[in-house]
């Protein structure tokens, strides 16, 4: 006789809220996979993270599942997160964010998914536009700079003219087209993009010193070192624990700094 998935109560109801009506194939052909991941994720996990909200946590596991290229498991996710009440526009700008921390080549495939999603939710698009800058240099300079001093603080007024060299030209990109074309746009607040972009570096690995930044980023926007081991432990089910590990250290040592 072919064995039952037991999934508790809370990882059932989730899953229904998420994905109303629907019953997974995977049920058949993986039970004791599907049974102990949906236990784990969507009852353990969240049960032993009490400190993020909702809208927070499904909106870290799609940064996330971009940052580790679960495109798969993202088209599933992106639906869950709008039947539970995420803004399309939220849905959208976490795409958009993520194309200066993975680059065009890996958010392209998240792109197309989310069109299509959103399309199959009933949603018009394009979405309304959320720019605050227009495309010539000095807007996007002085909206990029006031961007930055608002993540990191005061001290990064004049970086679009430090450094020498190809560093300085890099320094201006950053400033112009990852803040300025970016971080400047509505949609999401400026907390939310740092949290976004620290999901985005503790999925993909290999950006503990980039992690570390933002890491500050995020205290200095008023996310608290708590939140964001709470946000790392719930997004483990996505990215494994090497990774997870990994961003657990790299806030030890931001913990370590602070004393």
């Amino acid at each position: 006789m072919a064995y039952t998935a037991q999934l508790t109560s809370a990882a059932s109801d989730l899953h229904e809220r998420m994905f109303p009506g629907y019953v997974s194939d995977y049920l058949r052909t993986d039970p004791e996979l599907i049974e102990r991941f949906d236990n784990f994720a969507f009852d353990e996990v969240i049960a032993g993270t009490p400190e993020l909200d909702e809208r927070t946590r499904f909106m870290c596991w799609l940064a996330t599942l971009l940052g580790c290229q679960g495109v798969d498991e993202f088209r599933g996710m992106a639906s869950a997160a709008l039947n539970v009440g995420l803004e399309p526009v939220a849905l959208k700008e976490i795409v958009y964010q993520a194309v200066d921390y993975l680059g065009m080549g890996r958010v392209f495939p998240f792109l197309a998914v989310t069109n299509e999603v959103l399309e199959a939710h009933g949603v018009a698009l394009p979405l309304p536009e959320q720019a605050t800058t227009t495309p010539d240099h000095e807007s996007r300079k002085a909206g990029g700079e006031q961007a930055q001093v608002a993540a990191f603080g005061e001290h990064m007024h004049g970086f679009h003219d430090a450094g020498t060299g190809s560093r300085k030209l890099i320094n201006q990109w950053l400033v112009r087209n990852c803040f300025g074309d970016f971080y400047t746009r509505n949609g999401l607040t400026m907390a939310e993009r740092e949290l976004m972009t620290f999901c985005y570096l503790a999925a993909q690995g290999g950006c503990e010193a980039q992690l570390k930044a933002h890491a500050g980023g995020n205290l200095h926007c008023g996310t608290s070192l708590e939140t964001l081991v709470a946000v790392v432990s719930s997004n483990l089910p996505f990215i494994g624990y090497p990774r997870t590990l990994n961003a657990l250290s790299v806030l030890d040592e931001v913990a370590a700094a602070q004393q």
